[in-house]
């Protein structure tokens, strides 16, 4: 086990799984994730939204990456997400596998290119 320092792991909701994989499959290819799962079994979320309740099936991304990579990978969700604010929350891996963190760290330090 070893301590992480820089890795995080991120949270996103969206509303289809077309758009999660689509999301999923862009910051892959684009080196600002390592892997992203994509939660197929919706959640239902209730939130406050315009002065109004709001109740919503939606599906749940978590993405690994690290600190460098946080405001590259919000830009670009922000930019593929259907949604006019789309949640987007980073929270810190504390530990981890010492191969796994070294390889997220790795996959996210290469040069981007574009997914096909």
């Amino acid at each position: 086990m070893k301590r992480a320092k820089q890795e995080r792991v991120v949270l996103v909701t969206c509303a289809t799984p077309a758009e999660a994989r689509r999301i999923a499959r862009e910051v892959v290819g684009g080196h600002l994730a390592a892997c992203v799962n994509i939660i197929l079994s919706p959640v239902e979320s209730h939130y406050a939204w315009k002065g109004k309740f709001e109740k919503a099936r939606e599906y749940l991304l978590v993405m690994k990456t690290t600190a460098k990579r946080l405001a590259e990978l919000e830009k670009e969700v922000a930019r593929l997400h259907s949604y006019d604010m789309p949640e987007f929350i980073a929270l810190p891996i504390t530990e981890g596998a010492a191969k796994y963190l070294s390889w997220l760290a790795d996959s996210v330090t290469k040069t981007r290119r574009k997914h096909k």
